[in-house]
């Protein structure tokens, strides 16, 4: 076994990240062999926070009109975009896993859009870890939207349908 310092490998792995700054790289992945039994094995990584920025409003031109031309009446503001997630009767996945909107391939699904449903009446599947797990609706009332499609991969907290 060779000897090596500590310090030598500290600042070593100083220069590799020098190296991953200077030439813009995000990993670094390097093993260093001291010995037939000893070795460094190194792998820096550079944490990339990616920013949205959503695109500036346009402001429209102000219109110019004539004393001889009626004034035009202002255009609707456009309705805000509804986030599903937000309505009241959206119900949403207690889970991360795999949508099935019916209990087999091939058979009828267990509600449509319009149908009428009763509190605790299962509404979908979700397939998490092999397990099927039946999600109830929350509530009586009629589907109004189903926003998840059969096998769709869908995270915890996502809407799955709208229930009024």
């Amino acid at each position: 076994m060779s000897k090596h310092s500590p310090d030598a490998d500290v600042a070593f792995i100083s220069a590799l990240a020098e190296l991953l700054n200077k030439n813009e790289l995000t990993e670094l992945s390097v093993m260093r062999e001291y010995g037939e039994y000893d070795s460094l094995d190194v792998k820096v990584v550079k944490q990339v926070t990616v920013v949205q920025q959503s695109a500036p409003m346009m402001q429209a031109a102000p219109v110019v009109q004539h004393a001889s031309a009626p004034a035009a009446a202002p255009a609707p503001a456009p309705a805000p975009i509804e986030d599903p997630a937000q309505h009241p009767g959206a119900v949403t996945s207690p889970m991360v896993g795999t949508v099935y909107l019916s209990a087999e391939p091939g058979a009828a699904t267990f509600v449509t859009v319009g149908a009428t449903v009763t509190e605790g009446q299962t509404v979908l599947i979700i397939e998490a870890m092999k397990t099927m797990n039946h999600i109830p609706a929350p509530r009586a009332g009629t589907v109004k939207r189903i926003l998840a499609n059969d096998g769709q991969a869908v995270e915890y907290g996502a809407p799955l349908m709208i229930i009024e």
